[in-house]
């Protein structure tokens, strides 16, 4: 069965990012469908998969982590405006009976993602 998860890692502090805000969006036709909003564990993780079995469905989708408001929230002093503020990651899902895992590594000035395991 499949299912899409997600995590962060905050890589100016050198841990999860515990408490920021993630949505997923559906890409269509129409536009984007916002699907869910979550905020992050303790390990940076969702509580649970943010799609799975007969939810995930081939397409276009959207991730997008509020950066700037989780590092704010630290107490990281940003200029104004931030140079990141929210990060929209767009990916597809062909196969429905595979895992699609989605982290980021963040900082308030760079991030990079990957479709990890």
């Amino acid at each position: 069965m499949g299912k899409l998860t997600t995590h962060v890692l905050d890589t100016m502090h050198g841990g999860p990012a515990a408490g920021m805000s993630v949505e997923l969006l559906r890409l269509g036709e129409a536009g984007p469908q916002s699907i869910k909003r979550i905020t992050l564990n303790h390990d940076g993780r969702a509580d649970a998969p943010l799609l799975e079995g007969a939810e995930l469905k081939a397409g276009r989708y959207r991730l997008v982590f509020e950066v700037e408001a989780y590092f704010r929230g630290r107490g990281v002093v940003l200029p104004e405006p931030a140079f990141l503020g929210a990060v929209p990651l767009d990916f597809g899902i062909a196969d429905t009976g595979s895992h699609y895992h989605v982290p980021l590594l963040a900082s308030p000035w760079a991030y990079s993602t990957y479709r990890g395991s």
